[in-house]
């Protein structure tokens, strides 16, 4: 404000002078004190203390967050403080990884501020409540907070899957995907843990943290676990139940799960040495062992063993037929062989077949070294023994002359 004050001659209306002088004196000061004190106001600014869930209800031995919401309409320090609780009661405001004490706070800034209120475990049932403040200079807000304290207000955490029942060979991976709910006021960590079936693989991880021992859920979310599962080599056609749990402190979730193992069809014949030769004598019999190997996890049924063997050969199968034969089992079949009395002696090529009810067959060839008949073998020893027997009388009788 321009104050003009127009000066007097001496002797020229000296009091008039005067008044206006002290006029012009107090107007000045006026606007000084004008000028001065707005800045004033404007600094103090107000201020606002809130929260989303202003009331909740948590367990005996919990704690209940609070998210705070501290706004100013000027950039300024807020100071905090707790100003009630119940006693033995554990409060705290925290933010930026720390205890504190006040803010900054204006236009454009957000301070983090979380409370914590640790409630003892042997507080009983009822209602209580938590005041805070928040202060800067002649301005104050104050938050009321009510807690519901009961023994099922805590929440809970829950496995949960779209698909809990997978069917495969016994060769593959089972791949579950489970979603973990933590329904709880607070942030759990967990780990897992697996229960399977002897001889298989199974590990239970947090999805994208395949190294991760533990991990955090943060209060009232969700994250997804997957679950591999390696059956055994000689796991047989059947249903597996598997469990997975996950556990924080004393909120732990689990749920079942079930692998069924498709059957495997895999035969094999084979000798109980792996020898694919043998001798027999013409018009003999010889016997000549087979192994019938179920080699995959399926059992095999109705399985016929037969022959092809040469013109005049005589093969009998002991047993002819197999009718189960469990995974990863052997049957021991018996062929008796009779080559043709009057075969010449030589190699001989003999065909075994073995084919299930249900499957591929599978065949064998078996090479016989036929020596030939031992009654031929006698006539010819005999007949050499007569010859020598002849020489000597010959010689005897007409050697002299």
């Amino acid at each position: 404000m321009a104050i003009s004050i127009i000066g007097r001659t001496p002797g020229h209306g000296s009091g008039r002078g005067t008044a206006a002088r002290r006029l012009a004196a107090a107007l000045g000061a006026l606007a000084l004190t004008a000028a001065l004190g707005a800045p004033a106001t404007l600094a103090a600014g107000t201020i606002q203390l809130t929260t989303p869930y202003p009331a909740v209800a948590v367990q005996p031995g919990k704690t209940a967050s609070f998210d705070l919401g501290i706004t100013s309409s000027v950039q300024q320090r807020v100071n905090l403080a707790i100003v009630s609780a119940p006693a033995d009661w554990n409060a705290s405001l925290h933010g930026g990884g720390f205890v504190v004490d006040g803010v900054f706070a204006g236009p454009g800034l957000k301070p983090d501020v979380k409370l914590d209120v640790g409630v003892p475990s042997g507080t009983t049932e009822g209602r209580f409540s938590v005041v805070v403040r928040a202060s800067a200079g002649s301005q104050s807000a104050t938050l009321s907070l009510d807690l519901r304290v009961a023994a099922t207000a805590g929440g809970s955490v829950k496995l949960t899957t779209d698909n809990p029942a997978l069917r495969d060979s016994a060769d593959a991976t089972f791949t579950y995907n489970l979603s973990l709910a933590n329904d709880t006021p607070q942030d759990l960590t967990f780990i897992l843990a697996t229960d399977g079936p002897a001889g298989w693989d199974v590990k239970a991880t947090p999805s994208g943290q395949t190294q991760a021992a533990s991990f955090v859920v943060t209060a009232g979310s969700s994250t997804t676990v997957s679950v591999a599962v390696k059956p055994a080599a000689d796991a047989a056609a059947n249903q597996y139940p598997v469990k997975v749990t996950a556990t924080s402190g004393d909120q732990a979730a689990s749920i079942d799960l079930m692998a069924e193992v498709i059957g495997k069809v895999d035969m094999e014949l084979t000798t109980p040495d792996q020898r694919l030769s043998t001798n027999a004598n013409a018009g003999s019999t010889k016997d000549f062992q087979l192994v019938v190997n179920n080699k995959g996890t399926a059992p095999l049924t109705g399985i016929t063993i037969s022959s092809n063997a040469p013109t005049g050969w005589d093969i009998k199968m002991d047993p002819a037929t197999i009718t189960s034969l469990a995974g990863t089992q052997t049957q021991t079949v018996t062929a008796h062989m009779t080559p043709s009395g009057n075969a010449i002696a030589g190699d001989y090529v003999v065909t075994f077949t073995a084919k299930p009810a249900e499957g591929a067959s599978q065949d064998i060839n078996v090479r016989v070294t036929v020596d030939t008949a031992l009654s031929w073998g006698l006539i010819g020893i005999a007949l050499i023994l007569l010859t020598l027997v002849g020489l000597g009388w010959v010689f005897q009788r007409y050697g002299r002359r």
